[in-house]
């Protein structure tokens, strides 16, 4: 019999459950409960269902449409859904239960079955309820370290790695990358960032008018362009984390590719920073000092749990030369700086802003936690080697609040 999926369409809630019924064929489902809905909180490229029945079963479906949620004029292939599946599957095999189970992955619909993880709280969203979280620093590290370090050469077959190269690229995906994180917010090309008009001026300044800021800007976008250290996730960011106190999961790799180590681990950083701002517009100081602590943790975790694992790990005889760990650390300590930096600015004057910043109501405390992101973004930027311990990391933001606070 004909199945009406072997030809794309974009689905809807009433297409979702037939479709459930015929792929993910590993869960014994009854029919007659299931109910299927889009749930409030689901990101800027994808279309996304959850599908559950009354015997307790559930699973997200979440399809790549023909344009970008976020923007009609943003067509990136359909292809991105096998690609993060992909992905998806590649870190669970490097670092198990840290991502959701894929179920199933369909290069016809362009759609995957993905572990319902409704038990946990997109980070973002407990992040704007000021919620801690004590195990995130050990967990992001740990996903990052093993991630990371096991895709690259240092430990992967060449040969292997480089068929992955092939495998994950994204021209598109790297397209938007390129121009909206590592471009547009130093020179609005395209007219369309996103500014807060009462801080358009400072921006310009900062921003729009400083052609040294440009040279090292360039210079990250050209190693992101070249460098393909290793299978990053491409958007770690609080929206595209699944957490508990007692566990977390990373979702959302679409935008996985080979690129340079410290653009995921410059992205952690950078959205505990949106997270700070937005504690310290609500006055809660407890979060503020625990999302600082948790900057230094997560930094100074990782630098040590990578040491280690480079020791035990690495197979590439000439990554155990002497004094070769410590300048490859180097490396990936100046990209966490920079992309830290590129991530704080996009998310700040970009296309796609954060709603850590955007949902402050009151004019002067939003232009506060702008003008600390615009700071602290061009410390990590100009300043790459300065940052070597967690603390460093820490240090920048206090010290651009410090100055932002002046300028009001």
């Amino acid at each position: 019999m004909m199945s009406r999926f072997d030809h794309y369409f974009q689905m809807n809630v009433d297409d979702v459950i037939e479709y459930t019924l015929e792929k993910a064929t590993e869960i014994d489902w009854d029919r007659d409960s299931m109910e299927a809905v889009v749930p409030d909180s689901h990101g800027n490229l994808n279309y996304v269902y959850r599908i559950w029945d009354g015997k307790g079963h559930s699973l997200y479906i979440k399809q790549a449409g023909t344009e970008t949620r976020i923007s009609k004029d943003m067509k990136p292939s359909k292809d991105r859904n096998r690609l993060e599946s992909e992905i998806i599957m590649l870190e669970d095999k490097f670092a198990p239960g840290m991502v959701p189970h894929i179920y199933f992955f369909d290069t016809v619909m362009c759609a995957c079955g993905m572990e319902d993880c409704s038990d946990f709280m997109v980070m973002r969203d407990a992040m704007l309820r000021h919620e801690t979280f004590p195990r995130f620093a050990d967990d992001i590290s740990t996903f990052m370290v093993e991630t990371l370090l096991l895709s690259s050469d240092l430990v992967m077959d060449h040969k292997e790695k480089k068929e992955l190269i092939r495998k994950f690229i994204s021209p598109d995906l790297c397209d938007i990358t390129e121009k909206l994180v590592l471009m547009e917010p130093y020179n609005d090309l395209n007219q369309r960032n996103n500014v807060f008009v009462p801080n358009a001026d400072f921006i310009e300044r900062e921003l729009y008018n400083d052609p040294a800021l440009h040279l090292e800007v360039a210079k990250l976008k050209f190693k992101f362009m070249t460098d393909a250290q290793a299978l990053m996730h491409g958007d770690l960011h609080t929206g595209s984390i699944f957490i508990r106190q007692d566990a977390t999961k990373v979702f959302d790799s679409e935008f996985g590719t080979y690129a340079p180590m410290g653009y995921d681990v410059g992205n952690v950083v950078a959205n505990l920073i949106f997270a700070y701002d937005n504690g310290l517009a609500a006055g809660a100081t407890a979060f503020c000092d625990w999302i600082l602590e948790t900057i230094e943790k997560t930094m100074d975790l990782f630098i040590e749990k990578f040491s280690k694992r480079f020791d035990e790990a690495v197979t590439e005889p000439m990554a155990k030369v002497s004094g070769f760990k410590e300048w490859y650390m180097e490396g990936i300590l100046n990209d966490t700086a920079g992309y830290a930096g590129t991530e704080l600015h996009r998310r700040t004057v970009g296309m796609a802003n954060v709603v850590d910043v955007t949902s402050i109501a009151d004019e002067q405390k939003r232009l506060l936690a702008e003008r600390i992101n615009i700071f602290a973004g061009k410390d990590y930027i100009m300043h790459q080697s300065s940052f070597r311990t967690g603390a460093d990391f820490a240090a920048a933001v206090t010290k651009a609040k410090e100055a932002a606070e002046k300028t009001l």
